[in-house]
Protein backbone atom coordinates (compact mmCIF):
# COMPACT_ATOMS: atom_id res chain seq x y z
CA UNK A 1 0.00 0.00 0.00
CA UNK A 2 2.85 2.43 0.83
CA UNK A 3 4.59 1.61 -2.45
CA UNK A 4 1.37 2.36 -4.33
CA UNK A 5 0.62 5.61 -2.47
CA UNK A 6 4.23 6.81 -2.73
CA UNK A 7 4.24 6.26 -6.48
CA UNK A 8 0.90 8.05 -6.80
CA UNK A 9 2.37 11.10 -5.08
CA UNK A 10 5.48 11.03 -7.30
CA UNK A 11 3.63 10.23 -10.56
CA UNK A 12 -0.08 11.17 -10.20
CA UNK A 13 -0.73 11.01 -13.97
CA UNK A 14 0.59 7.44 -14.20
CA UNK A 15 -1.86 6.12 -11.60
CA UNK A 16 -5.59 6.67 -11.54
CA UNK A 17 -5.98 6.53 -7.77
CA UNK A 18 -3.99 6.86 -4.55
CA UNK A 19 -5.14 3.40 -3.36
CA UNK A 20 -5.44 0.06 -5.17
CA UNK A 21 -8.76 -1.16 -6.62
CA UNK A 22 -11.42 -2.61 -4.32
CA UNK A 23 -12.42 -6.28 -4.47
CA UNK A 24 -15.79 -5.11 -5.82
CA UNK A 25 -14.14 -3.41 -8.79
CA UNK A 26 -11.82 -6.39 -9.33
CA UNK A 27 -14.80 -8.76 -9.49
CA UNK A 28 -16.72 -6.47 -11.88
CA UNK A 29 -13.77 -6.08 -14.26
CA UNK A 30 -12.95 -9.79 -14.32
CA UNK A 31 -16.58 -10.99 -14.59
CA UNK A 32 -16.66 -11.31 -18.43
CA UNK A 33 -13.59 -13.58 -18.61
CA UNK A 34 -14.21 -17.15 -19.72
CA UNK A 35 -11.51 -18.75 -17.56
CA UNK A 36 -11.70 -22.11 -19.34
CA UNK A 37 -10.90 -20.70 -22.78
CA UNK A 38 -8.59 -17.82 -21.84
CA UNK A 39 -4.99 -18.82 -22.46
CA UNK A 40 -3.39 -15.40 -22.94
CA UNK A 41 -4.42 -12.46 -20.81
CA UNK A 42 -2.64 -9.11 -20.88
CA UNK A 43 -2.90 -6.54 -18.11
CA UNK A 44 -1.82 -2.93 -18.55
CA UNK A 45 -0.70 -1.01 -15.49
CA UNK A 46 -0.83 -3.74 -12.85
CA UNK A 47 0.60 -1.47 -10.15
CA UNK A 48 1.13 -3.59 -7.03
CA UNK A 49 -0.79 -6.51 -8.53
CA UNK A 50 -4.28 -6.22 -7.06
CA UNK A 51 -5.91 -7.57 -10.25
CA UNK A 52 -2.82 -9.57 -11.20
CA UNK A 53 -3.04 -11.79 -8.12
CA UNK A 54 -6.74 -12.39 -8.65
CA UNK A 55 -6.23 -13.22 -12.34
CA UNK A 56 -3.55 -15.74 -11.40
CA UNK A 57 -5.91 -17.38 -8.86
CA UNK A 58 -8.64 -17.80 -11.49
CA UNK A 59 -6.52 -18.44 -14.58
CA UNK A 60 -6.16 -21.83 -16.28
CA UNK A 61 -2.98 -23.77 -15.36
CA UNK A 62 -1.89 -23.58 -19.02
CA UNK A 63 -2.54 -19.85 -19.28
CA UNK A 64 -0.16 -16.93 -19.60
CA UNK A 65 -0.61 -13.56 -17.92
CA UNK A 66 1.48 -10.79 -19.45
CA UNK A 67 1.58 -7.63 -17.35
CA UNK A 68 2.92 -4.48 -18.95
CA UNK A 69 4.06 -1.78 -16.54
CA UNK A 70 6.06 1.42 -17.13
CA UNK A 71 6.96 2.01 -13.46
CA UNK A 72 10.24 0.27 -12.52
CA UNK A 73 9.32 0.09 -8.81
CA UNK A 74 6.13 -1.82 -9.61
CA UNK A 75 7.94 -4.10 -12.09
CA UNK A 76 10.48 -5.09 -9.43
CA UNK A 77 7.76 -5.53 -6.80
CA UNK A 78 5.68 -7.79 -9.06
CA UNK A 79 8.66 -9.91 -10.07
CA UNK A 80 9.51 -10.63 -6.44
CA UNK A 81 6.03 -10.79 -4.87
CA UNK A 82 4.20 -12.97 -7.42
CA UNK A 83 6.46 -15.89 -8.31
CA UNK A 84 4.27 -17.79 -10.79
CA UNK A 85 5.61 -19.39 -13.99
CA UNK A 86 2.48 -18.23 -15.84
CA UNK A 87 3.28 -14.58 -15.10
CA UNK A 88 5.40 -12.49 -17.49
CA UNK A 89 6.24 -9.05 -16.09
CA UNK A 90 7.32 -6.64 -18.84
CA UNK A 91 8.75 -3.16 -18.30
CA UNK A 92 7.25 -1.52 -21.37
CA UNK A 93 4.39 0.59 -22.72
CA UNK A 94 0.90 -0.67 -23.53
CA UNK A 95 1.47 0.72 -27.03
CA UNK A 96 4.02 -2.09 -27.51
CA UNK A 97 1.60 -4.91 -26.67
CA UNK A 98 2.02 -6.78 -29.96
CA UNK A 99 5.83 -6.58 -29.81
CA UNK A 100 5.75 -7.85 -26.21
CA UNK A 101 3.55 -10.84 -27.14
CA UNK A 102 5.78 -11.59 -30.12
CA UNK A 103 8.95 -11.38 -28.00
CA UNK A 104 7.45 -13.88 -25.54
CA UNK A 105 6.40 -16.20 -28.40
CA UNK A 106 2.74 -15.91 -27.44
CA UNK A 107 -0.31 -15.66 -29.71
CA UNK A 108 -2.71 -12.74 -29.64
CA UNK A 109 -4.62 -12.26 -26.37
CA UNK A 110 -8.05 -13.54 -25.41
CA UNK A 111 -8.44 -10.59 -23.04
CA UNK A 112 -6.66 -7.34 -22.33
CA UNK A 113 -7.40 -5.71 -18.96
CA UNK A 114 -6.47 -2.05 -18.65
CA UNK A 115 -6.28 0.08 -15.56
CA UNK A 116 -3.96 2.70 -17.01
CA UNK A 117 -5.40 6.23 -16.87
CA UNK A 118 -6.35 6.48 -20.54
CA UNK A 119 -8.65 9.40 -19.76
CA UNK A 120 -5.75 11.63 -18.69
CA UNK A 121 -3.66 10.90 -21.80
CA UNK A 122 -3.65 13.09 -24.89
CA UNK A 123 -6.22 11.83 -27.40
CA UNK A 124 -3.67 10.64 -30.02
CA UNK A 125 -1.87 8.47 -27.43
CA UNK A 126 -5.18 7.16 -26.04
CA UNK A 127 -6.40 6.30 -29.56
CA UNK A 128 -3.09 4.61 -30.41
CA UNK A 129 -3.18 2.38 -27.32
CA UNK A 130 -6.85 1.47 -27.83
CA UNK A 131 -6.29 0.66 -31.52
CA UNK A 132 -3.20 -1.43 -30.80
CA UNK A 133 -5.13 -3.25 -28.09
CA UNK A 134 -7.89 -4.14 -30.55
CA UNK A 135 -5.26 -5.43 -32.97
CA UNK A 136 -3.62 -7.55 -30.24
CA UNK A 137 -6.85 -9.49 -29.52
CA UNK A 138 -7.83 -12.82 -31.03
CA UNK A 139 -11.20 -12.92 -32.84
CA UNK A 140 -13.78 -12.98 -30.04
CA UNK A 141 -11.34 -11.30 -27.63
CA UNK A 142 -12.31 -8.48 -25.30
CA UNK A 143 -10.73 -5.29 -24.04
CA UNK A 144 -11.75 -4.76 -20.39
CA UNK A 145 -11.11 -1.22 -19.19
CA UNK A 146 -11.64 0.45 -15.82
CA UNK A 147 -11.26 4.20 -15.33
CA UNK A 148 -12.20 7.02 -12.99
CA UNK A 149 -13.51 9.15 -15.86
CA UNK A 150 -15.61 8.56 -18.97
CA UNK A 151 -13.20 10.49 -21.25
CA UNK A 152 -12.09 7.19 -22.82
CA UNK A 153 -15.61 6.27 -23.99
CA UNK A 154 -15.59 8.06 -27.38
CA UNK A 155 -12.38 6.37 -28.53
CA UNK A 156 -13.63 2.98 -27.33
CA UNK A 157 -16.85 3.47 -29.31
CA UNK A 158 -14.92 4.49 -32.44
CA UNK A 159 -12.57 1.50 -32.16
CA UNK A 160 -14.83 -1.37 -31.07
CA UNK A 161 -18.19 -2.48 -32.44
CA UNK A 162 -19.63 -3.33 -29.00
CA UNK A 163 -18.99 -1.32 -25.83
CA UNK A 164 -20.85 -2.02 -22.59
CA UNK A 165 -20.43 0.39 -19.69
CA UNK A 166 -20.96 0.06 -15.94
CA UNK A 167 -20.11 1.78 -12.66
CA UNK A 168 -18.72 0.35 -9.42
CA UNK A 169 -19.55 2.76 -6.61
CA UNK A 170 -17.97 0.57 -3.90
CA UNK A 171 -14.50 1.70 -4.95
CA UNK A 172 -12.55 4.78 -3.85
CA UNK A 173 -12.98 6.72 -6.04
CA UNK A 174 -16.02 5.19 -7.77
CA UNK A 175 -14.90 3.60 -11.04
CA UNK A 176 -16.37 3.14 -14.47
CA UNK A 177 -15.71 0.00 -16.47
CA UNK A 178 -16.07 -0.71 -20.16
CA UNK A 179 -16.24 -4.10 -21.87
CA UNK A 180 -15.26 -3.80 -25.52
CA UNK A 181 -15.37 -6.34 -28.37
CA UNK A 182 -15.52 -6.50 -32.14
CA UNK A 183 -17.97 -9.37 -32.30
CA UNK A 184 -20.77 -10.89 -30.22
CA UNK A 185 -23.68 -9.36 -28.34
CA UNK A 186 -22.34 -10.03 -24.83
CA UNK A 187 -19.57 -7.43 -24.85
Amino acid sequence: MLLFAGNFLRHPHMLGSIIPSSRFLVNQVLAPIDWERARVIVEYGPGVGTLTGEILKRMHPDGHLVVIETNRDFVQFLRTSLPDPRLHVEHNSAAEVQAVLQKLGLPLANYIVSGIPLGSMPDPIRADIVGKSRDALLPGGEFLVYQFTARVLPVLQRTFRYVRRGVERRNIPPAQFFFCAMEGQDA
